[in-house]
Formats: structure tokens, sequence, C-alpha cells
């Protein structure tokens, strides 16, 4: 039932949207996408319970309905919001979204306590101001479907932060989850908080640049530093830099991935002397150019997947903090940074950073980093995971860093037939698949503690629809190949 609402929804939002109707400016080069979005948090939340239900976790068991009810609330009000925008009302889709709508409170009655669905009705309340807020200072920025997946993310971590504050006494976590927590939310108040600010002052100038800069370091030393002390119970800045230099591995992974970062520094810069060494001012890296920060990302994660993952969780919630800040600083024109920033990044823009931010290679970070993030980790640990599951921290690596960037690099160079209706190729995904498969193999290679039990087929099928997601999804696929991979993976 979820499914055919999400496919009646998804057709209303692009008629919506073909006719310019919409309550919000969309991105227009791509369809609604609320299709596959509305179905990721659902299929995640299922296979959540699936997992921690075999390791007799009961917390994350419940934790992962809960994580479904949301899926499927925040979808029915995409769907609601779509029937009060249309004109005239729809019939056959208030049938629809009324009979999806009993259905989910039949199971939200009989499956969720009363605590429980005030959460999930909490991160609806959250998601329903977010979408008013964000849409409206972004525009043109996300489709509907990337809007629910991003800001139902957000609120989700939001009522998270808000509810395990308020009962720290009683609260049991890793502190890297709550590093997680208060860093993601910290970070959309604080643009928030100047998005606000900056509609009465000019943001380009030196006393408003200081102005943010004095305020940044305030919001993180007056508010983010003192709520992750009271969740961890220890002084935030001590307990990072003895967790980042506990081991001698750690420091090596350290260094290797600030070299990595240098490189990429270095691409940049490489690419925009090429730029102001051409004729045309309005020359655009190709799409080769785009991809090595692919394969940086890609050279990256595979070490932190194998020596220290726990590292790679804290040091990928530090980049994502640093990217956001640094778009902080470019979209404000926030000096002295802000227009070299805008001037580099320019070469690297595509069809999808169609306003006002630049949200691609954050889209990159996600992506690779979500597998890692979002599998509870002692839903793992009994008993490790077995079978296709031992691939699911490699999800990002295999949909995006080698998938994604094969499939783009041969369908653009090599690719003549294309699948109906897109300009992807059959080239670029059959190369696609086949490069992921070598991927697997090397992973199976390197990495002891992968034991497929032979459940070859089912890692290769969910690999072809992943991969044929990739060939017929406008969406950022840089975010929805990796959490599709991950689901199939973990079923």
């Amino acid at each position: 039932m979820h499914a055919v609402l999400a496919f009646y929804v998804q057709y209303k939002w692009d008629r919506l949207l073909q006719q310019g109707s919409a309550v919000f400016q969309f991105r227009m080069s791509a369809n609604s996408g609320l299709l596959p979005a509305s179905m990721v948090m659902p299929l995640l939340g299922l296979v959540m319970k699936e997992r921690c239900q075999s390791v007799g976790n009961t917390y994350f068991e419940r934790f992962g309905i809960v994580v479904a009810a949301t899926g499927m609330a925040v979808a029915l009000f995409s769907s609601v919001l779509a029937l009060g925008i249309t004109r005239p009302v729809p019939t056959n889709t208030c049938v629809i979204s009324g009979l999806a709508g009993g259905v989910i409170i039949y199971i939200m009655k009989h499956s969720l306590s009363v605590g429980e669905v005030i959460e999930v009705l909490e991160v609806l309340l959250i998601f329903v101001y977010l979408n008013m807020i964000l849409l409206y200072l972004l525009p043109r920025c996300f489709t509907p479907g990337e809007a629910l997946l991003v800001l139902g993310g957000i609120s989700f971590m939001l009522n998270q932060l808000i509810k395990r504050s308020l009962t720290v006494v009683e609260s049991q976590g890793d502190p890297v989850d709550f590093f997680l927590l208060v860093v993601v939310v910290g970070m959309v108040l604080m643009g928030i908080f100047f998005s606000t600010l900056f509609v009465f002052m000019d943001s380009g100038t030196w006393a408003s640049s200081v102005f943010f800069h004095l305020m940044t370091c305030v919001l993180g030393l007056g508010v983010v530093l003192p709520w992750l002390h009271r969740l961890i119970r220890k002084n935030p800045l001590l307990w990072l830099l003895q967790f980042l230099f506990q081991t001698e591995t750690r420091i090596y992974l350290l260094v290797y991935w600030s070299l990595l970062a240098t490189l990429a520094c270095l691409v940049v810069l490489y690419q925009n002397a090429k730029r102001s060494s051409s004729e045309s001012k309005k020359h655009q890296a190709p799409t080769i150019a785009r991809k090595y920060f692919h394969f940086i990302v890609v050279a990256t994660y595979i070490p932190g997947i194998l020596f220290d993952r726990t590292l790679l969780y804290v040091a990928a919630t530090i980049c994502l903090a640093v990217f956001i800040f640094l778009e902080y600083v470019r979209y404000f024109r926030i000096k002295p940074l802000g227009h070299t920033l805008r001037s580099l990044l320019s070469l690297f823009l595509d069809e999808r950073d169609s306003g006002p931010l630049i949200l691609t290679h954050i889209y990159l970070l996600l992506g690779m980093s979500l597998p890692i993030w979002l599998v509870p980790r002692p839903c793992t640990q009994k008993g490790g995971l077995g079978g296709a599951r031992a691939l699911v921290p490699y999800a990002g690596v295999l949909a995006v860093g080698v998938g994604d960037t094969v499939a783009s690099i041969f369908g653009s160079t090599m690719g003549e037939i294309h699948w109906p209706g897109t300009k992807k190729t059959f080239e670029g995904t059959v190369t696609s698949i086949f490069a992921q498969i070598i991927s697997v193999a090397l992973i199976l290679i390197f990495d002891s503690g992968v034991d497929l039990n032979y459940s070859y087929a089912w890692i290769l099928g969910s690999i072809s629809i992943v991969s044929l997601l990739e060939a017929y999804t406008t969406q950022i696929d840089n975010l929805l190949l990796p959490l599709y991979l991950l689901i199939l993976l973990m079923a």
C-alpha cells in the first residue's frame, strides 16, 4: 500500500512541477523522485528491525520500527500536501491516500507504544517546519524526493538529539553517536541562524564577515560543546583528541587522509589553472575530471573500513562539518575565502547545482558515510555481519565510488546504446556492474572479516538493481544509490 501511495504521489508531484503549481521552487532538471525517496526510510527501518531482532537487541529492534513508521508518516504528509495544492482535487488520489493513511494508522496502533507514536508525530512536526523554512530559504536546491530524504533525516536526528538530551541520566550510548547527532544538528541550526540574520544585513562586508566568525565561535564554544559535554559527560575536545590519537594505526590513517585532502585541493587548483589558461572563461570541468574526487574518496574510505571503522565514523563527521562550514562561507561570501571558493568551485558545477547551494560534494560524502553511520553497531557485533550483509560498510564505495564513477566515465566516452527515455547508456551500466563485481572480489581478498557464505546470487542481483536505478533516476545518485544497496544487502 505504501508503494502504491508513493507511485500516486510521484505522479501528482510531477504534474505539479510541470504546471509550476508547487508551493516552493524545486530543482527543475529532474522529476519529483518521490517514489524511490519515500520508500527508503520504511525499508531501512524494516531491515534494521529484522537484523537487530536476529541478534536479540530489543532497543534497536524497536528503533527500526519507529524509523519505518516515521518514513511512512512523512510520505503520507507529502501526499496530503500534493492533494491540498492540486486543483481540481483528484478523487482517485484522495481515495488512495485515505486508504494508505488508514493502513498507516492501523500499523502504528498495533506496532507502536504510545511513547513511540508521540515520537513519530514529533518527527513529523519538525519535518513540516523544516520544509517551510529550508525550502523557502534554499529555492531550486532540492527535488521533492531529495527534500523528503534530507529533511526527513535531519528531522529524525534533531528529535533523537532532543530526546536523548532530556533523558541524559537514562541514556546509554556511544560518544561517537552523540558526536554525529550534535555536529549535524548544530551545523543545520547555525545555517538557519545566519540565513535569517543575513536577510537584514549584507553578508559580503568585512564587518559581517568578522561577525560571522565571532558568532561561529560563540555557537561552537557556547552551545555545541556544552551540549556534547552534557551527553558524553567528558570534555569534548579532550575526548576527541584522545580518540583521534589513541593508537598508532589511527595516526597513520590521519596522515594518509591529510595527504589525500591535499591532493584533492591540488586537483581543484590545477583544473582552475587550466580554465584560466583556456580561451573560454565558461569552461567546465569534464566528467572524468569531476570523477577524480570519487577515486580520492574511495582511496580514503577503503583503508578506514579495513583498519578502523570507528575512526572513519568520527572523521567523516568532522569532514561533513568542514564541508558545510565552507559552503556557508561560499554562499554568504564571507571574507577572506568566500569569493575565492565561489570562483574555484564554479568549475565543477553541473545541472544538479541549479540552486544557491553547491551540494554535490556534500552528497558524495554522505553517500559514502551513510552505510557506516546508519547500521547500529550493537546489531553487528554479535556474530558479525554474515553473508551479503558483510558488504554493508562497503555499500557507498561500491555504489558511488566504483559503480557510479565507472558508469559515468564509460557511458560518456564509449556509450552508444541508450536506455529508453534516459541519457544513460547500456554500456555504462554493464561496465558498472562488472566493476562492482571485481571490487567485491578484491574486498574478499583483502578483508578477512568478510564471509559472503555463498550469497553471490543475491549480491549480483543487488548490484544489478542499483545499477539500473542509477541509469533511470534523475535524483542525486550519490545519495540514493548507497541507501538502496545498503537496504538490499541487509535484507
